[in-house]
């Protein structure tokens, strides 16, 4: 089924996505083509310490598998990732994930502020990333920054509202991915042992996750 479901997540026309636009986004973000963010799902604390290090959640506090989603403003999901570790930073599984590979040129992305790093990803693109402004503690935000800030947490909810929909279902609930690996696209998840190959994934050594002469790509089964 997950095979022909697939086909329904797709990147529909920038003109289709302007007629459905919300009433909110007219006014201030009327370019915006996405709205990303990332959605963990906990997993039962594995046995192995090195699988308990990769899926580990400094977020979460628990074990957890994490994808990145994408939704227009109405709503439509137009782009799931396969699922990686918890500890993957939210830039780095933008970056591998395949999602500029499917951002069409000149878009505008939609974010929070966890995702100000990708900003020179999406500049090559001559996309233009929409985030509330950097807080620091050493200096308070202006009444303007304050003001915008509010303004697009009051649009970017609609992902958390697809987020929400995503974990009405009990397939997705808490430890309910034991034993069988989920993707939202797929329902098969393969842990890539090349995140240990590349630092800003996992900081473990790559001789202590790859025994010699294993394949890149192993199935992890908790």
């Amino acid at each position: 089924m997950a095979e022909y479901t697939k086909k329904l997540i797709f990147w529909p026309p920038k003109s289709s996505i302007q007629r459905n636009l919300p009433i909110p986004f007219r006014m201030l973000f009327s370019g915006v083509q996405s709205i990303v963010d990332c959605l963990e799902i906990e997993v039962q604390k594995p046995t192995s310490a090195l699988h308990q290090a990769l899926t580990w959640s400094d977020y979460k506090k628990c074990n957890t598998v994490k994808y990145l989603i994408s939704a227009t403003p109405d709503g439509f999901i137009n782009f799931i990732s396969c699922g990686y570790v918890g500890r993957v930073s939210d830039v780095a599984l933008l970056e591998d994930c395949g999602y500029l590979n499917v951002l069409p040129e000149n878009s505008v992305v939609m974010a929070d502020r966890g995702f100000k790093q990708i900003e020179p990803l999406l500049n090559a693109k001559n996309c233009t990333l929409v985030r509330p402004p950097s807080v620091t503690s050493d200096k308070l935000m202006t009444e303007d920054e304050v003001a915008f800030t509010k303004r697009i947490a009051s649009v970017r909810i609609h992902i958390e509202r697809v987020i929400k929909r995503i974990r009405d279902f009990k397939l997705l609930s808490p430890h309910a991915t034991v034993n069988f690996f989920v993707t939202l696209p797929s329902l098969i998840m393969y842990l890539d042992t090349d995140f240990s190959e590349k630092g800003h994934f996992v900081s473990i050594t790559e001789s202590s996750v790859i025994p010699s002469g294993e394949a890149a790509i192993t199935p992890y089964f908790f």
